[in-house]
């Protein structure tokens, strides 16, 4: 028998979008400013943001670290590597990293994305 998705309270790039500018707040927070708004977003931003909407949606247990790998699987799939500074043209970030090794702060988006999607699923 086919597991059947929940469906979701909300279409899926409106959690998308949400689960975007809530990051975007986070990181603004944190001192952040690089983060466009969703209607600035490149395609490549709003797809993942996509993905991990998806991701937790299929597995609602899967917790923050799944989310992470999860993340970490599709930009590594993507070409992107470890960088100490987020560069989308030479595809390097600095959270391509194990999940116990992000700092709090990184680790506290994944528990934000997800529950942000729990919330409005």
């Amino acid at each position: 028998m086919e597991k059947q998705l929940p469906k979701p309270a909300f279409e899926l790039d409106a959690i998308a979008r949400v689960t975007h500018e809530v990051n975007r707040a986070y990181c603004q927070a944190l001192g952040d400013d690089s983060q466009p708004t969703w209607e600035e977003a490149p395609d490549w931003q709003k797809d993942s943001a996509r993905m991990g909407v998806c991701m937790h949606l299929a597995n609602p247990n899967g917790g923050p670290q799944a989310g992470h790998e999860s993340w970490m699987r599709q930009k590594l799939a993507e070409g992107w590597v470890y960088g100490p500074v987020k560069d989308p043209v030479l595809k390097q970030h600095p959270c391509m990293v194990p999940f116990s090794a992000l700092p709090r702060e990184q680790q506290a988006k994944d528990f934000i994305f997800r529950a942000v999607v729990l919330a409005l699923a």
